[in-house]
């Protein structure tokens, strides 16, 4: 069965006055489809670069990232845009919505920009905000939400194209606690419907909900083996998130 994601050998490097910095260094990643996956480590060790590139955002220096077994390094501009448009769902930490336009339309956007007809476009929206509990306020403004219910508006914008993959880059960064914990049960239920999801964070307790945990450090990826019962980890990773600020 093909991979929902891929990377193989992937760098990422930046010019500086001082020469190429490498962001990514010879990074291998296979996530299985419906899989759970975070990657934690500190500010600057390119965890999110490495995530852009998954997505098609950066295209890497050197390297494959396969999704759904296609090279997106190899594709032009314009079908790398079909690409995250339809097979990558973005959650990001500073929400990226557009305060102006209420919630449904933030939701819809992904689908007006791809030509969807309008029958659809109400259909799949209506759905996707059902599946993060937000239908209730559909046509709120986005400026009149708090910061947990932008964040699930994010995650509904991000599912409204049945993306392949879901990469979430620091999804609780700016939440208080309580909204933290409500967005992490909300990407815990997503994967238990089969949702593939790549999480990247600073924060260990975050990275507990996730069924597998790679850490990043200087641009180089390794996997963290952790023993014992991952599903009772993942349950009780969310709750320890209001026992500490």
């Amino acid at each position: 069965m093909t991979a929902a994601v891929e990377l193989r050998a992937l760098t990422k490097s930046f010019e500086s006055e001082g020469g190429a910095v490498a962001a990514v260094r010879a990074a291998d990643l296979v996530v299985a489809r419906g899989e759970f996956v975070a990657i934690m480590g500190p500010s600057g060790s390119g965890k999110s670069t490495l995530l852009h590139c998954m997505g098609g955002l950066t295209r890497p220096t050197s390297g494959q990232v396969l999704v759904d077994g296609e090279d997106l390094a190899a594709l032009d501009d314009r079908r790398l845009a079909e690409v995250r448009r339809h097979r990558v769902g973005f959650v990001f930490q500073a929400f990226n919505l557009v305060p102006v336009l209420t919630l449904e339309e933030n939701v819809a956007l992904p689908l007006v920009i791809a030509g969807e007809r309008r029958g659809a476009v109400d259909e799949r929206v209506r759905a996707a905000l059902g599946v993060v509990g937000l239908e209730a306020i559909a046509t709120r403004r986005v400026a009149a939400l708090s910061g947990g219910e932008q964040q699930r508006a994010a995650i509904a914008r991000a599912l409204v194209t049945s993306p392949a993959v879901l990469l979430a880059d620091e999804p609780t960064g700016n939440l208080d606690s309580t909204s933290g914990r409500h967005v992490l049960r909300q990407l815990l239920e997503l994967h238990r419907g089969g949702q593939t999801i790549v999480l990247v964070t600073h924060d260990v307790k975050v990275a507990g909900v996730a069924e597998r945990l790679f850490t990043m450090r200087d641009g180089e990826l390794h996997e963290h083996h952790v023993e014992g019962d991952r599903g009772v980890d993942r349950e009780s990773a969310i709750d320890r998130l209001l026992d500490t600020d």
